[in-house]
């Protein structure tokens, strides 16, 4: 452990009264929600980072990765973890699975796709969640290191997921996987994707996922008011940093209108797969990951829906800080298992 990250840790022992004060303001209140004051003061020191628009790409990245680093969970240990890559559209996809140490025999399995705009990220930024996941719900995870922008653009992502999904379909055997029982989850950007390789199987008649986790996901990117308003502001996904995330992302706005781009703009949501559907309070997103859960659930897709409403954007990599988050994680992790036992 960095001597930062252990100064850190100490300094979240703190009460919470004296974390907000230490942020510099009042409790953060929106919505009628107030913010984690673990969260509020880490929101705090964020906030005085380097504007999204004056950083480069690389710069962005590098900050994003020393940041959740600081912040994530230790990996949990009773979980065998392999780095391994998979076929891809233009060449091979670094991948790692994760499955638990005692298990025998085959499990349900779960494709997952991390976090970060389609443009930053990488297989450690969910890392110790993916071995949480592992754990509690009893599954084979493959973590996908999906291409990202600016290098490779929409709708290079998309396909990726959808190719790493069939893929572990059809080499379920081998990954110890049980056939027909993989889910597919990710959050944020990942959770996107997720929505997307559902939608996708469904229109190409193949088999889905049996289960989707998704976690505050992007489902309408020409949403407007609501969280995207009230919430535009709030570290870590201001609006500023999304504006930023799909200027990179798109070849133009208009590819926003694709269902791959915005899946709440598909008309049928009916046979798709059962949901797992989580929201953070003090999240742009929040409004539209509840309104794709409610339009699931109007399509009579079963529907579990989570909104942890004192928490912020990218909470499954701030476990090792935030002990809410790591409670919200585990809460996932458990419906997860809940969800592929159904599957069974």
């Amino acid at each position: 452990m960095s001597l930062q990250k252990f100064i850190l840790r100490l300094m979240m022992m703190l009460p919470g009264r004296w974390l907000v004060k230490l942020s510099g303001r009042p409790p953060i209140e929106i919505d009628g929600r107030v913010m984690d004051p673990r969260a509020q003061f880490i929101a705090a020191q964020g906030a005085r980072g380097p504007n999204v628009n004056d950083m480069t790409v690389e710069q962005m990245r590098d900050l994003s990765n020393a940041g959740l680093a600081m912040l994530d969970a230790a990996p949990r240990p009773d979980v065998t973890i392999t780095d391994m890559s998979i076929p891809g559209p233009t060449g091979r996809i670094p991948a790692r699975r994760y499955a638990p140490s005692q298990a025998s025999g085959a499990l349900p399995g779960l494709i997952y796709f991390h976090m970060g705009g389609c443009v930053i990220g990488n297989l450690e930024t969910c890392h110790s969640f993916c071995t949480m996941l592992s754990e509690i719900a009893g599954c084979v995870v493959l973590s996908v290191d999906y291409r990202m922008a600016p290098e490779h653009k929409f709708p290079a992502a998309v396909d990726d997921a959808i190719t790493a999904f069939r893929w572990a379909k059809a080499n379920a055997v081998t990954l110890g996987m049980l056939p027909g029982n993989i889910a597919v989850g990710g959050d944020s950007a990942g959770g996107y994707l997720s929505a997307v390789v559902s939608q996708t199987m469904k229109a190409a008649g193949e088999q889905g996922p049996s289960v989707q986790l998704l976690i505050y996901p992007m489902t309408d990117l020409e949403a407007t008011g609501g969280s995207m308003e009230s919430c535009a502001e709030v570290y870590p996904l201001t609006k500023d940093v999304m504006d930023w995330f799909m200027g990179h992302y798109l070849n133009s706005p208009e590819e926003g209108k694709d269902t791959r781009v915005s899946v709440m703009k598909a008309s049928d949501l009916s046979g798709l797969p059962r949901a797992i559907v989580a929201t953070a309070g003090f999240d742009p997103l929040r409004d539209q990951g509840a309104a794709y859960a409610d339009r699931l659930r109007e399509a009579g897709v079963p529907v579990t829906y989570h909104c942890y409403d004192t928490q912020v954007h990218a909470f499954t990599a701030m476990g090792g800080m935030i002990p809410a988050a790591r409670q919200a994680c585990e809460e996932l992790a458990t419906d997860l298992a809940t969800a592929l036992r159904v599957k069974a």
